[in-house]
């Protein structure tokens, strides 16, 4: 490891990229992304063909719960080992992937691709370790995308780690200075997904980035963000794939358990790539996730919110306002003096207690188009949410905890991660 990013719980890695792939159909969009629109797969699915392909190495979360599904995870297991043994890969070693990656607005957003230690991360509401969750993690979610990665030769990240750096220190200087990097990848990613370059940075950037860093995480510099010297330092908030690296997290330490002192410094399990971006990026939004539930009686269910929340009224007012569609209508519930922060905590608070006790499916829906079209379908209803500042973020995690889960999303859904990098983790 660099010496300049020793305690820091972020590193350079070993990555790995595709020698001579076709990137557009190599490159896939994160995993738990289009879950209730198989229709997206499908066409995924046609574009790749028998070309070689992230895809064939992830589970769409749509899939998740197939009959087969051990199936799908032995297919993965296979085609990982089989690009392994056929070349598929070159090497990048030691090293940090800066990307500027343009989105569906046209925006270009920057990113750092490196290594996440695992034992500097807690997703425990309250942790005061160096990486942590923004928004509460679903424990049983976990179990099941433990059963994808435990096996697996390699991992692919769709992590997005932000980083609260409002001077621009860490990335931005490498915006200016990429004449003296080598570039790895330029191409448009399917499925409308824009445009990404990837420049591997040299030795003296890296040292760089590692110093930028540990600024970021000294005392001074937590005092002068949040006017607290007396917390533990926060330098890294999942922004994104929070149950993926909780994932990788539970497989790391059902695995120590197995493992010498000396396996336990530097086992490839240890570690986890994702992509570090700077929450002050211009270009990165914060979007809400919205709620479509499934198999329900609309109606009954609109009573029963409020039931749970008396002096709920219809239409907007002052409070938390919360937009909804069915098959019968369309509006808005306002309830007033809301306990908790956030309307999106306000609504996930009811549906959590209105589905235990009445059943039904939830999905959590990028855009309010697609959320207005799933929720009219007789049988379901769909819920739209007004969403967070980011500026709030960093604060918010340090002052009260956790978010609610599935609070924000950064960007559309065609604006998330791309499957491109990889790495050994056996």
């Amino acid at each position: 490891m660099h010496k300049s990013f020793e305690n820091l719980g972020f590193s350079p890695a070993d990555i790995l990229l595709p020698k001579s792939a076709d990137m557009v159909k190599w490159a896939v969009v994160a995993c738990d992304q289009f879950t209730s629109q198989p229709e997206y797969w499908d066409a995924v699915e046609q574009l790749v063909g028998d070309a070689p392909s992230t895809l064939r190495m992830i589970l769409p979360e749509s899939k998740l719960n197939d009959p087969n599904v051990a199936d799908h995870i032995e297919a993965i297991n296979k085609h990982m080992a089989d690009y392994m043994s056929q070349d598929v890969f070159t090497t990048l070693e030691n090293s940090l992937i800066y990307i500027e990656r343009t989105q569906s607005d046209g925006k270009i957003r920057h990113g750092l691709v490196g290594m996440v230690d695992l034992d500097e991360y807690d997703y425990t509401p309250g942790s005061g370790a160096l990486i942590r969750a923004t928004e509460g993690t679903v424990l049983d979610r976990i179990p099941p995308r433990v059963k994808v990665r435990q096996d697996a030769p390699v991992e692919l990240p769709h992590v997005m780690i932000l980083i609260d750096d409002p001077k621009a220190t860490v990335i931005e200087p490498l915006t200016a200075d990429t004449a003296s990097m080598a570039k790895v990848y330029d191409f448009s990613l399917q499925q409308g997904g824009g445009h990404i370059v990837g420049y591997a940075l040299s030795a003296a950037q890296i040292e760089s980035v590692g110093a930028s860093l540990a600024a970021l995480a000294t005392p001074e510099a937590m005092a002068e963000k949040y006017g607290m010297t007396d917390v533990k330092p926060l330098l890294f908030a999942v922004g994104d794939g929070n149950h993926s690296l909780a994932t990788a997290k539970t497989c790391w330490e059902n695995l120590k358990k197995t493992l010498s002192p000396e396996e336990l410094e530097n086992h490839p399990a240890r570690f986890a790539l994702a992509e570090l971006v700077n929450n002050h990026d211009d270009a990165l939004g914060f979007e809400p996730i919205h709620r479509v539930v499934f198999d329900v009686d609309a109606e009954a269910l609109l009573q029963a919110f409020k039931a749970y929340y008396p002096g709920t009224y219809d239409g907007k007012g002052d409070g938390h306002v919360i937009a909804y569609t069915h098959a019968g209508a369309t509006g808005y519930l306002t309830v007033p003096n809301p306990a908790v922060q956030l309307a999106v905590g306000t609504l996930q608070n009811f549906l959590d207690a209105y589905i235990k006790e009445h059943g039904g499916e939830v999905d959590y829906i990028h855009g309010d188009a697609v959320t207005d079209t799933l929720g009219a379908k007789a049988g379901n209803i769909g819920f739209r949410v007004p969403g967070m500042g980011k500026e709030q973020l960093f604060k918010t995690v340090l002052a009260d905890g956790v978010l609610p889960r599935k609070t924000f999303s950064m960007g559309h859904a065609e604006d998330k991660r791309y499957y491109i990098e990889s790495r050994k983790i056996r």
